[in-house]
């Protein structure tokens, strides 16, 4: 078995056993079209591992705190729009979001983790604006969606209690990535 496949079966197994706000169960994967039709929408394609999440463990419920958004339709478990409308929300807010790349999960206080799927092994970065400066509200949260993942599993995160005052550090899109949809 693949790396890959090991931390699949492991993100999987956790995903049945905790998901966020107490859901009975797990949505569904997505399907191809599915995919397909959020792909277009976005204008890029997902990583693979993200893609993996999506189509071979459930559409959004697990992960970290809120877990991910549903890719394409429907609402997470806390009430947040699916990743692709919450994209192309950000695009065309005053925020100058970054082309490629998704929110895929809410962390409360208008904070998201995102991945920005230029990358290949898809960098995950924490959005975090409650300081009111668009330029200084990015911060590397891990350098892949592997590490981020692997975090959540092994209880490593910024987010842990023990791991309080953990500083990340900051991100800088390139300018002629932050302009947004509209423009």
């Amino acid at each position: 078995m693949t790396e890959a496949e090991q931390l699949l079966a492991r993100v999987a197994a956790e995903a049945r056993a905790t998901r966020p706000w107490g859901w009975d169960s797990l949505p569904a994967p997505v399907g191809p079209d599915t995919l397909a039709r959020a792909e277009a929408s976005l204008g890029f394609t997902l990583p693979p591992l993200l893609v993996a999440l999506y189509t071979r463990i459930g559409d959004g419920g697990f992960g970290p705190e809120y877990g991910l958004l549903p890719l394409l339709e429907g609402k997470s478990s806390g009430g947040e729009p699916a990743a692709v409308e919450k994209y192309l929300a950000m695009r065309e807010s005053d925020w100058g979001w970054p082309k490629g790349v998704l929110p895929i999960s809410h962390w409360g206080c208008a904070m998201y983790a995102c991945v920005d799927c230029r990358t290949a092994d898809g960098q995950v970065l924490l959005f975090e604006p409650n300081g009111g400066d668009p330029r200084h509200a990015w911060f590397i949260d891990a350098p892949t969606l592997t590490a981020w993942l692997t975090a959540w599993l092994d209880g490593t995160g910024w987010y842990e209690e023990e791991n309080d005052g953990m500083d990340l550090q900051p991100w800088q899109a390139p300018r002629s990535q932050t302009t947004s949809a509209h423009e």
